[in-house]
């Protein structure tokens, strides 16, 4: 079976606007959560989010598409050109243009554009709305739009899933590579959604953190303490490539998708299943495709989200895999620093966990103040650590019991 290869990175979020800052960030536990600034939070309980502050998309693009384009398909065609970058194929000629798949997820898609319309449609009437209101707005878009502006002809789509969007969408284009369909993928996922419908719905459903005279202080996984997640925004995307590909042209390779495991709860519309039975069943599989015991795992970027029942049922789902080594290998949660941003979370957190381990670090948890008595047997990580980290495993899942694991490797 043909081997996977990430050869590109990209990134924008709440702490960096580029993967070398995403970097420097991380290294520093820099936190983006603050005062929501893009609506007026006055009647709302949730007043905080991870927020990409001072961005301005037309230092990106031309003002037409700027104009014209949902910011959650900006943030896509940001991160994409530079993973394609970062991987060196804009150096190369156009001959692998023609059958580079590009599959880009999106938990909500393009809601500002839809809150907009339907703000006009009631305020004004059926034909004052913008006729740019479908293809804005539907979640296959971000992949569309990637598409055609880097000349992308192979298979286009996104997946779906919630908050486990952008990791099925890597799992997918890894088995489009595996089989032979493509040689390259343009995977990830991207979101933007801080606006006045989902932060009143996801409060209104006791899912997010009301800590908001002390935002820097609201995402809280793993804590005693935390009361919900922080809503967060961004965009990851990854450069997926066979290996002999990758190797004829001389690409730089950072690591290996080696594993992956998929599987569904059938329990709850938006809890976690209490046991983590498909959780934990998820993580199996990925183990087994990789060929790699619970022992040699080094790294877990958790999907830990920071709501009670979530983070318990992620620790044991973990813990009926690992068993006596669940100890053993640093636990993190990315989201502590940069919030959920939904279905593009699981996209960011794996390039925050490819850069650590590229650079021999692991990122800390500021906001664990005082640890949950659940979780003190794991090995989670307070403070910035120089340490290096050889093979990691990141989770992600979603409203609807989806669950989805990866098992990567570094070269």
């Amino acid at each position: 079976m043909r081997r996977v290869a990430i050869t590109g990175l990209g990134t924008i979020n709440s702490i960096a606007k580029n993967i070398n800052e995403f970097e420097t960030s991380l290294r520093e536990m820099k936190i983006g959560i603050d005062n929501i600034t893009q609506f007026d939070t006055e009647d709302h309980k949730v007043t905080i989010a991870a927020e990409i502050k001072n961005f301005d998309p037309k230092d990106y693009m031309d003002r037409k598409k700027a104009r014209r384009y949902d910011r959650v398909l900006q943030l896509a065609m940001i991160a994409a050109e530079e993973a394609i970058k970062n991987s060196g194929l804009n150096d190369e000629n156009d001959e692998w243009r023609e059958n580079a798949a590009v599959i880009i997820a999106s938990g909500i898609g393009g809601f500002k554009t839809l809150y907009n319309e339907f703000n006009n449609m009631n305020k004004k009437g059926p034909k004052f709305v913008s006729p740019f209101l479908i293809p804005m707005m539907i979640a296959d878009m971000p992949s569309g739009v990637v598409s055609i502006e880097n000349n992308l002809k192979g298979p286009n789509f996104s997946t779906m899933s919630a908050c486990a969007s952008s990791v099925h969408a890597l799992i997918t284009s890894a088995m489009l590579i595996k089989h032979g369909y493509v040689d390259i993928a343009v995977a990830g996922g991207t979101e933007a959604c801080i606006d006045p419908m989902p932060i009143a719905a996801f409060a209104n459903m006791t899912a997010l953190s009301q800590r908001n005279e002390d935002p820097k202080t609201a995402s809280r996984p793993f804590d005693l303490n935390r009361d919900g997640f922080v809503m967060g925004e961004g965009s990851g995307v990854l450069i997926l490539e066979e290996e002999e590909h990758a190797l004829k042209r001389g690409a730089k390779i950072y690591g290996y998708l080696e594993g992956f495991g998929m599987t569904g709860d059938a329990y709850h519309i938006s809890k976690s299943d209490p046991e983590g039975k498909g959780a934990a069943k998820a993580v199996q599989l990925a183990l087994n495709m990789a060929n790699i015991k619970s022992e040699d795992i080094d790294l877990i970027n958790c999907h830990a989200t920071s709501t009670p029942v979530g983070d318990k049922s992620e620790k044991i789902a973990l813990e009926s895999v690992f068993k006596e080594n669940i100890s053993k290998p640093y636990i993190q949660s990315t989201k502590t620093l940069i919030g959920h941003s939904l279905g593009a979370a699981g996209a960011i957190e794996l390039i925050a966990s490819i850069i650590q381990m590229e650079k021999g670090f692991i990122h800390g948890m500021p906001n664990l103040f005082e640890i949950d008595d659940d979780f003190k047997d794991l090995n989670i990580v307070k403070k910035t650590v120089e340490k290096e980290t050889k093979i990691m495993l990141k989770n992600s899942f979603g409203f609807g019991g989806h669950n989805a694991s990866i098992v990567y490797t570094k070269r």
